[in-house]
């Protein structure tokens, strides 16, 4: 039997380390993907409303809904953040919040209401398949709206495609397609 020498087994063991580092790095970064807060003055932290690793996480601070967005039960789009918060003043001021990847055309800020919703499953502005769509306006001739992904997927888009779906998680679509029916208003601020 071979004797292996002291730096190779340094070495054996630091290239493993550094792989779990990276598993356990990849896993942190899906599961932090979403959050449920507090509404205004809460004094709790939310709790990970759902994550593809099925964990729940814990953020340092809610993410505040936007105070230009307006008043009432309300969806609430931040261009700049690539966030959402479904805001329902009714439900003892919860608000679940959640990031989003946007497609490559941003509706201008402004106040809106929910033109249509399709369950799906149908072909999206880039070619997947997508569900639980929930459309809103159009700009420069494309329906901009969110939706998920049937396969789950938040890819970045093509740049060099005009598409107008503004990407969520499947639980997080489920979640605003159910807030959100036909004339829900629709608030996007900077």
């Amino acid at each position: 039997m071979a004797k292996l020498g002291s730096g190779s087994v340094v070495t054996v063991l630091t290239a493993g380390a550094l792989a779990v580092v990276a598993v356990l790095a990849v896993q942190a970064k899906s599961s932090a993907s979403t959050t449920t807060a507090s509404g205004a003055g809460a004094k709790a932290p939310g709790v990970s409303a759902s994550s593809t690793a099925g964990t729940k996480a814990i953020p340092a601070k809610p993410v505040a809904v936007p105070k230009d967005s307006g008043t009432g039960k309300r969806v609430v789009y931040s261009v700049s953040q690539k966030r959402v918060w479904l805001v329902d003043p009714g439900q003892s001021g919860q608000t679940r919040t959640f990031t989003v990847q946007p497609g490559t055309v941003d509706p201008a800020p402004g106040s809106y209401a929910v033109t249509s919703t399709t369950a799906g499953p149908t072909p999206g502005s880039d070619g997947k398949q997508v569900k639980n769509i929930v459309r809103f306006t159009t700009r420069e001739g494309i329906f901009i709206g969110f939706s998920s992904a049937v396969d789950g997927s938040t890819p970045v888009p093509d740049a060099n495609k005009k598409t107008g779906g503004i990407r969520e998680t499947v639980a997080d679509g489920q979640a605003l397609f159910d807030f959100a029916p036909f004339d829900t208003k629709v608030v996007v601020v900077a």
